[in-house]
């Protein structure tokens, strides 16, 4: 499988590079996005040097090179931290949660395979830029975050930014079967079993790419396909995220 064997080639070096990236982080406040309207040009350089650094060599789907290219990340992270916005690394977004390292979003989107068109469904909404580089491939995403000031903020930034996105604020165990079934899940914190109801969501040929293990240890980053009506699981990579939050909605 060609997908596997570039991976494998750089499977050491990625395994190190994405740990630290997914963890928890220790800011206390929501998301505080830079002005509307705004996009420096030394940050739209930084950005492009990032993908160009630390992404393109490793993420083939030019479709995602370009999403990232696009989205603007430090408009999803909070003001103390733009300058670190495009550094290749987890940034600390409030409540205990971050906003994913940038190659972790482009492997986990790649591996998603999503086509224009396609119903995808995000658990774990965050600061929102996973969502929105969902939207640079598909023009029907829904969300769903479980912690209702980021909920919020996140709906807010897509607004402001022209994102078309339905978020919903709940526990995302339960995905969201009025929308079902969906051709792509993907799940950005760690449960520690794979939930039956999102994988009873999948539509058929769909997939869901999710990470699964105990918190504060290695977990596993899966790829789940719906064929035939039976499920078929790629183990991807070791990664750690933080844990799916439960039961608050």
């Amino acid at each position: 499988m060609e997908f596997r064997s570039r991976l494998v080639g750089a499977l050491s070096a990625l395994v190190l590079l994405s740990l630290p990236a997914c963890g928890n982080g220790t800011a206390t406040g929501p998301v505080q996005p830079a002005e509307p309207g705004q996009e420096d040009e030394q940050l739209r350089s930084d950005r492009l040097e990032m993908v160009e650094r630390s992404i393109a060599g490793l993420i083939r789907d030019e479709r995602v090179l370009q999403a990232m290219r696009d989205v603007p990340r430090h408009r999803f992270v909070p003001e103390g931290q733009i300058g670190r916005a495009y550094d290749n690394r987890a940034l600390p977004i409030g409540f205990g949660q971050t906003i994913s390292q940038p190659y972790v979003v482009a492997l986990m989107t790649e591996l998603l395979d999503l086509q224009p068109g396609e119903r995808v469904l995000e658990i774990g909404t965050g600061s929102g830029y996973q969502g929105a580089i969902l939207a640079e491939l598909t023009d029907e995403v829904y969300s769903i975050e479980i912690i209702p000031e980021l909920a919020e903020q996140a709906e807010s930034t897509f607004s402001e930014l022209g994102y078309d996105i339905a978020v919903r604020q709940a526990d995302g165990y339960f995905g969201w079967p009025e929308h079902q079934p969906f051709d792509g899940i993907i799940v950005t914190a760690a449960p520690d079993h794979m939930p039956q109801p999102l994988i009873q969501q999948l539509a058929e040929g769909g997939r869901m790419v999710i990470p699964v293990g105990p918190t504060g240890s290695y977990q596993t980053l899966w790829r789940v396909t719906k064929r035939n009506g039976e499920i078929v699981s790629e183990n991807i990579t070791d990664v750690i995220f933080v844990p799916l939050v439960r039961g608050r909605a």
